[in-house]
Order: C-alpha cells, then sequence, then structure tokens
C-alpha cells in the first residue's frame, strides 16, 4: 500500500489492499481508500466479505454516514430500533445508513460470501462503531 506523507502536495494515489482486517463488526474488511493509506480528509473506501451464512454483530456509526454498493450475493440488513425492519440487497442494489441506525447485515446465503463496496464520510478506518443490543430496546 502506498502510505501518503502528511507534507507531500496532493496526488492521485492507486492502493491495493494486502490483506484484510477484522473490524468491530467481525467482519473481513479489505481497507482501500483513507486517512492512512490515502491521505483522504473526508472519505474512506472498503471492500466488505461476508461469509456464507455469516453476518455482522449489531451497530451503529457516530458521525458519519455509509453508502453500499453489493458487487455478489444476497445480503438482507435489519436495522432501527431492535432490527425490527429489513431490507434485502443483491448484486447491483445500492444502500444508505444514516449515523446513528443500529443495522445488521445476513449473508443469505450459505454455500457463496456477499460481497460490497462500502463508503463513508470518515476519512479514518478506525471508525466510531458502536455495538448496539437489539435487546435494549424491546
Amino acid at each position: 500500500m502506498n502510505t501518503p506523507s502528511q507534507d507531500a502536495k496532493p496526488t492521485v494515489i492507486k492502493v491495493r489492499p494486502e490483506r484484510e482486517i477484522l473490524t468491530r463488526q467481525r467482519l473481513p474488511y479489505f481497507v482501500g481508500l483513507s486517512a492512512t493509506t490515502a491521505g483522504t480528509q473526508g472519505l474512506s473506501m472498503y471492500l466488505v466479505v461476508v461469509p456464507p451464512g455469516g453476518h455482522a454483530e449489531a451497530h451503529s456509526h457516530c458521525g458519519y454516514e455509509t453508502g453500499i454498493y453489493v458487487l455478489e450475493g444476497r445480503v438482507e440488513t435489519r436495522y432501527g430500533p431492535g432490527l425490527r425492519e429489513s431490507v434485502v440487497t443483491e448484486a447491483g442494489d445500492f444502500l444508505f445508513i444514516p449515523p446513528g441506525v443500529p443495522h445488521q447485515p445476513f449473508n443469505l446465503s450459505d454455500t457463496a460470501p456477499a460481497k460490497a463496496i462500502v463508503a463513508r464520510n470518515q476519512p479514518d478506518e478506525n471508525e466510531q462503531v458502536l455495538p448496539y443490543d437489539p435487546a435494549d430496546e424491546q
């Protein structure tokens, strides 16, 4: 990965993730663009993989928006108070999650991973992820 110098003048930067990281949501992420990898100031982009039959931990994001573009698979995202609402997305769909909305994605396939590009208006991959327990709102 290219790591920009703080004193370097702005330029175009290519990033190829070298390895996955495990997030607080307990899903493998491949960090593409972030403050660390490309010197971004208001944007981050990742590739997320939801393993077959897998899901993230329920959570919300404090203070920033999330946009998701599904590349492969079908994902049910449960959201809102108690995670009582849901939406199913599949390859070619975009999903917007406002700041502070609790959510939890589930891969609907037991045999194939689901893959998506995630973009946020938060440049730091050590994002403000808040665990969420839906039982707190039953």
